[in-house]
């Protein structure tokens, strides 16, 4: 009986190829695009946007019966954001936390080792998320007001609409989904990142509500519903109102994403 040497060199044809080319960016941003959206919950969080903006919008136009000047583009429009700016930051937890609830990160980091560069795919499509976002917000919007239009004339139905307000939208849309991410990255679990991303900013603002001082000083650059709150319309930030979202971003954003993208690099995969 002969004793195999296990140590051996592997044949030429079944070693690594370390000269074959990377995947392309493009491709990666592909996959996680179709996994924004190709799981179960993502399906029906997805539906569910086009259901709440169909009702929002017959609302409106039942609501304002009687005074159809308030029904125009810049109103439909701004309110068809509400939707996606709930539900699309939890598409963007699910995108990150999937990779380790479903246990499909060793997969995805065995095809791509190379961690950073899924995050940054990650990163990519949160961002196309909130052009989407806005784009759709500006067509439900343009249905709602075509709709207005026909059904009660002028003066409902004005077309105005200024470059400020697609550029406050997407502001919001991607400050939402990048503190959805960040909370994502550093907790790596679906329920907890929700519960985060939605009771640790409310917390603060009822924080704001029942402590008056700390609502006009420090909460002035902190809290980011208040921080957000100029960006909710179609006229353009002053200075000092982008000065006290970027700070905001900063501790609700960039803090959480930078920790997260360490534990992400650093996480053992099991």
């Amino acid at each position: 009986m002969t004793i195999t040497d296990f140590r051996a060199p592997l044949p030429p044809s079944a070693g690594i190829d370390l000269d074959s080319p990377a995947i392309p960016f493009t491709r990666l941003v592909r996959v996680e695009l179709r996994k924004l959206v190709d799981t179960r919950a993502s399906f029906w969080l997805t539906a569910s946007i086009g259901l709440i903006s169909a009702t929002i919008m017959v609302a409106m136009l039942i609501a304002n019966r009687n005074t159809p000047e308030n029904l125009d583009l810049g109103e439909f429009f701004g309110i068809m954001n509400i939707p996606t700016a709930i539900i699309l930051p939890v598409l963007a937890i699910l995108l990150v936390t999937g990779e380790w609830s479903q246990r499909t990160a060793l997969t995805t980091f065995t095809i791509e080792p190379r961690r950073e560069r899924i995050i940054g795919a990650k990163l990519a499509t949160a961002m196309i998320a909130a052009v989407a976002a806005v784009a759709l917000a500006l067509i439900l919007g343009v249905i709602g007001n075509g709709i207005a239009a026909v059904a009660y004339g002028d003066p409902a139905g004005a077309w105005e609409l200024g470059s400020a307000g697609f550029v406050n939208s997407f502001v919001i849309q991607a400050f939402g989904l990048l503190l959805g991410f960040g909370f994502a990255a550093l907790i790596l679990n679906t329920p907890g990142a929700i519960v985060a991303y939605f009771a640790l900013p409310t917390a603060l603002s009822v924080l704001s509500e029942l402590v008056p001082w700390f609502k006009e000083n420090l909460g002035q650059w902190v809290d980011c519903t208040l921080t957000q709150m100029p960006f909710q319309s179609n006229e353009w930030a002053s200075g000092g109102e982008w000065a006290r979202l970027l700070v905001s971003a900063v501790v609700w954003v960039a803090i959480p994403l930078g920790l997260g993208v360490v534990r992400v690099m650093r996480s053992e995969i099991k």
